[in-house]
């Protein structure tokens, strides 16, 4: 069972917006909701939006006691065991081309993958040039990374960004897949990550958007059935998304933290809970107004 407590958030943790004034967009349960969440039981938390940069995130924040509560699963639950521990060489791709493209790239120049999982973004990363280091704070995938993927144990740590180190100024290259979400306090996480990139170098970060027009749809839908559930957010239960972000949310602090913003756009990737005759109609609309499903950000130290 999972234990937490349950932390007020008082400024956005992304622009440092006074949280007291910010919309509540509704309740979100600690399990999947599906069509009917009133007719399940268990813990909710409130949902809210900054008014400054549409940062949505769940009030008060539920942090478990132990970390390995939400991602202390065996990888072989997450994944069938014919892709588990298979490295493809397209994993990461178009990301390293970008990053290389930004740098440029020189061969040999530095990389640090946040949130490795089981190593495969830094095998990636190694074939294509980079010298590459990494972090983890599951214990199984940190472990498997080693056993079953051959990473190297002096290259990758096991810890959570608040307690990991490197020397500042060490990389040139940062990447944030899918992880930024996940993380309890990411404006403090991005400060302490741009002090170990070196000036001209790049961050790489994916996460859920805020403005995506599928939640929206869904939301309305709770609403018609007269409920104040969302489903934004999973704070409590799998993936873990404690966030959903906007480009406003790090355009908010890019002067604060000495970056620009290099390069930034919004996918749509799957369309869900619409019947497939619609999703062409669905994709180009997504795609004409930004408002998939993830945001794509490539953030450049000044």
């Amino acid at each position: 069972m999972k234990k937490y407590f349950f932390e007020e958030i008082l400024k956005c943790e992304m622009c440092g917006d006074d949280t007291a004034k910010h919309k509540v967009l509704g309740q979100r349960l600690n399990q999947s909701q599906g069509l009917s969440p009133k007719k399940k039981t268990g813990i909710a938390v409130s949902v809210q939006k900054c008014n400054r940069c549409n940062l949505i995130y769940a009030q008060p924040q539920p942090i478990p006691f132990d970390i390995q509560d939400h991602y202390g699963i065996p990888p072989e639950k997450y994944w069938a065991d014919g892709y588990v521990f298979k490295w493809i060489d397209s994993y990461l791709l178009t990301q390293t081309n970008t990053v290389k493209e930004l740098l440029p790239f020189k061969d040999g120049m530095t990389a640090l993958d946040v949130g490795a999982g089981l190593g495969k973004g830094m095998i990636s990363l190694n074939h294509g040039g980079f010298d590459t280091y990494g972090f983890e704070p599951s214990i199984p995938f940190y472990e498997r990374a080693l056993s079953k993927m051959n990473i190297d144990p002096s290259r990758l740590k096991l810890g959570m960004i608040e307690d990991v180190d490197y020397p500042e100024n060490m990389f040139d290259f940062i990447t944030f897949d899918a992880v930024f979400e996940h993380l309890y306090h990411p404006a403090a996480s991005l400060e302490k990550a741009m002090k170990w990139l070196k000036p001209n170098g790049i961050i790489h970060i994916e996460v859920p958007s805020s403005r995506h027009l599928i939640g929206k749809i869904i939301n309305l839908y709770y609403k018609l059935r007269g409920t104040n559930y969302v489903t934004n957010i999973s704070p409590m239960h799998s993936p873990f998304h404690l966030y959903e972000f906007d480009l406003k949310s790090f355009k908010a602090l890019a002067d604060k933290l000495g970056f620009t913003i290099e390069k930034y756009q919004y996918d749509v990737c799957a369309i869900e809970f619409v019947p497939k005759i619609l999703h062409p109609v669905f994709r180009k609309y997504m795609e004409l107004t930004n408002s998939g499903m993830q945001l794509t950000l490539y953030l450049r130290k000044k």
